[in-house]
């Protein structure tokens, strides 16, 4: 069973930082790529960020310049680094990955269970 666990949302206020993990774990025999989703209250689910195997990364507009996306594929995590934090990037932060889990000839879309990041004025 593949699990994303995330961590290191909250309350901060504009202009803040923070960082958020996930780490994936279970029975993994490849990670393809992983990434940051946000869905905020009445909108739709968004990406904000992805990086490949080969730490290739892109980002949404919204987020150049001041997010950051790596992984430690020792440790099957994904990081998001988040400065200049603005009240409009508040939302629910999803954790997402394709992962070929030990034994399966093929991948699977995973998503964790989200962590809610919140940006006062």
């Amino acid at each position: 069973q593949v699990q994303l666990v995330e961590s290191g949302g909250g309350l901060v206020q504009a202009g803040g930082s923070l960082r958020l993990s996930c780490a994936a774990s279970g029975s993994i025999f490849r990670i393809n790529f992983m990434g940051w989703y946000r869905q905020a209250p009445g909108k739709q689910r968004e990406l904000v960020a992805i990086i490949t195997s080969g730490e290739s990364t892109n980002y949404a507009d919204s987020v150049k310049g001041r997010f950051t996306i790596s992984r430690d594929n020792a440790k099957n995590t994904v990081y998001l680094q988040m400065n200049s934090l603005e009240p409009e990037d508040t939302a629910v932060y999803y954790c997402h990955a394709l992962i070929q889990p030990l034994g399966v000839p093929g991948t699977s879309t995973y998503w964790g269970q989200g962590t809610q990041v919140t940006i006062s004025s």
